[in-house]
């Protein structure tokens, strides 16, 4: 009697673990990462943790300070972003001032992984030079509460040196450009 309680407990916990194990690739599957989005959004063929581009683009694209629309915008890992951040530039606003687009930044009706358009960002460094920043956070219907450090801008007009090494996508082909049907790309990621 006693044997079979703790195979059954044995059982059990055995279950649970591959249950925990087995559910979260499935989770994080259907998150949209930020740089996949802005991969596709800006055409810049860097690959690796978002807080790699901005030195991964040293010699293959032109990179610097100065906020341009459809440059991919470089922010800098930290404690609270360990991976980095990167978003691609739609429009200048003024000097201090731009909208972004990106992928993963605030949690929409309780679900990470979103792509958000149009985004407010706000330079807020003391010497003007977009060294840090503050996001629309979703959440708190505002710009968010702490400034982000930023790399920098990595420029797409400087195309890269040599071809990709891989083959595109199926979603990539037929006429696509960067920005049309990333919903569906988006989507096809899970709900």
């Amino acid at each position: 009697m006693l044997y079979r309680r703790y195979l059954a407990a044995a059982i059990a916990s055995v279950m649970t673990v591959t249950g925990l194990f087995a559910s979260v690739p499935a989770a994080a599957k259907a998150y949209l990462q930020c740089v996949p989005f802005a991969r596709a959004e800006s055409g810049v063929e860097i690959r690796g943790n978002a807080k790699t581009w901005w030195s991964q683009a040293a010699g293959t694209y032109q990179r610097g300070e100065e906020p341009r629309k459809g440059a991919v915008m470089a922010f800098a890992g930290t404690r609270g972003m360990p991976m980095g951040h990167v978003a691609v530039v739609k429009k200048i606003v003024g000097d201090r001032e731009i909208l972004i687009d990106h992928a993963n930044w605030s949690p929409i009706n309780g679900r990470r992984g979103q792509i958000e358009r149009d985004v407010r960002v706000v330079d807020v460094s003391d010497a003007g030079d977009w060294s840090m920043v503050r996001v629309w956070y979703a959440p708190i219907g505002d710009l968010g509460l702490r400034a982000n450090p930023v790399q920098g801008f990595i420029y797409t007009d400087g195309a890269p040196d040599t071809a990709p090494s891989f083959k595109a996508p199926v979603w990539t082909q037929n006429e696509w450009k960067p920005g049309n049907g990333l919903e569906v790309v988006a989507a096809s990621l899970g709900n």
